[in-house]
């Protein structure tokens, strides 16, 4: 079926549903496949849960009811119907991608351009080939902004989003050691991440530049830039200052009060602030935003445990973060440290020397004690006696309660998949 066959059908739909277990009556069911399922398998399961149509791409179920509508693959029929139905409105799409940072800068920017437009932002983390296309149908004719993060591990996927989400402006957080796996070294994170900068070249829209970062100047061959950082040549020049562990930036002579902490975060709330100022927010408007904004869960937070504080920055993982959040730790925190670092995935050929750099990097000096949970660090070689290994979260919760502890500053920096953000409800 064409696509705008397909899509005179969503129109007059409760949108598409691509699981059973939460499809809504009158939605339109995707049969998509992956590593252990087939989507196919359900589609006249959907029908009975009250789907007005399942699109398949197996003709072998196709006579078994009406409602069927068979495609080549239907994976590429979401995606074409999501960027259909995206062209349909004036909705300004802004393409946030990069190694770190992302979800903290889209959430960011929502907050502040909240306070002046009717704004989407992608849910959580459905930022790949398939959480993309469920995102833009979102948009609706009310929406003036949708924020949509990019997420890629492979060469050429954040130039696929592109062109399914149709950006007219973008930015990239940053070139990090994350995914070396997928994208086979440093040399492809680059190659691949700076596919969103080439897509807006291409098609004449507004990169959000980083001014400070030299890897983003070099691969940003736009004459649309708008540029930001510390760098007095930048469009908008800002300075970096700090109250409480917490981040403030100073443009002109109005001070940007924010709630998340790090100097890692500094081009992240430099970004947001940019973007507000780009959409002719007032710098008012833009503290509003930032007054009111919440992060994601496990996302540079810093919580009260007990006596203790922690620094909890879970969510995920590469050595880049886990680096820039070490030495960020080592330079604002000066006393009763405790660090906590869980593995890091994706990095393939890469993993043990790469963990193994992590172990390295640290100055046992400024610690109390230093736990390493997972495989990976647990391979590695220390010598230091502060240091603690563990194979699993469960077997450091069996031997360390961080209760235990007394007025520490704990920094707890893993990847997702650890779960350590499990220690602070043992």
């Amino acid at each position: 079926m064409e696509t705008k066959n397909l899509y005179s059908l969503f129109t007059s739909s409760n949108g598409v549903s691509i699981d059973t277990r939460n499809l809504i009556r009158g939605q339109i069911f995707f049969s998509l496949k992956g590593e252990s399922f087939n989507g196919n398998n359900f589609a006249l399961e959907a029908l009975d849960k009250g789907a007005s149509y399942s699109v398949i791409d197996d003709k072998s179920i196709l006579n078994k009811n009406q409602n069927l509508i068979y495609v080549d693959d239907s994976l590429k029929s979401l995606q074409e119907l999501s960027s259909y139905h995206r062209s349909q409105f004036d909705t300004k799409i802004i393409g946030v991608t990069g190694s770190n940072g992302k979800t903290t800068t889209k959430n960011l920017i929502h907050s502040i351009l909240s306070q002046k437009y009717n704004v989407i932002k992608t849910k959580g983390n459905l930022n790949n080939h398939i959480g993309v296309p469920l995102s833009l149908f979102d948009i609706n004719e009310e929406i003036d902004i949708a924020i949509i993060e990019m997420g890629a591990n492979h060469i050429g996927e954040i130039k696929s989003l592109c062109e399914i989400a149709q950006p007219d402006l973008g930015l990239i957080t940053n070139y990090g050691m994350a995914h070396l796996e997928g994208f086979g070294g440093f040399k492809g994170v680059i190659k691949g991440k700076t596919e969103m900068f080439d897509y807006l070249t291409q098609n004449y829209g507004h990169i959000i530049l980083n001014n400070d970062d030299d890897l983003q100047i070099e691969n940003c061959k736009g004459d649309l830039a708008v540029t930001f950082g510390e760098k007095l040549d930048s469009e908008f020049v800002y300075n970096y200052l700090k109250l409480d562990d917490k981040l403030i930036i100073k443009s002109d002579d109005y001070e940007f009060r924010s709630g998340i902490y790090g100097d890692f975060n500094f081009s992240n709330l430099a970004t947001s602030i940019t973007i507000g100022k780009f959409f002719d927010l007032t710098n008012d408007e833009i503290q509003i935003g930032l007054d009111l904004f919440e992060n994601d869960s496990n996302r540079s937070e810093i919580i009260k445990f007990g006596s203790n504080r922690i620094f909890l920055d879970a969510y995920n993982a590469n050595p880049t973060s886990i680096k820039a959040a070490i030495l960020n730790f080592d330079k604002e925190i000066t006393a009763n440290k405790i660090l906590v670092l869980g593995d890091m995935f994706e990095l393939g050929k890469y993993s043990d020397k790469e963990h193994q750099n992590i172990v390295d990097l640290i100055d046992y000096n400024n610690y109390i004690k230093v736990y390493l949970v997972g495989n990976n660090f647990y391979k590695c070689k220390t010598e230091e006696i502060k240091i603690e290994k563990f194979q699993s979260l469960d077997e450091m919760t069996k031997s360390v309660n961080l209760n235990d502890f007394d007025s520490m500053n704990i920094l707890i920096k893993g990847s997702r998949g650890i779960g350590l953000e499990k220690l602070i409800s043992h």
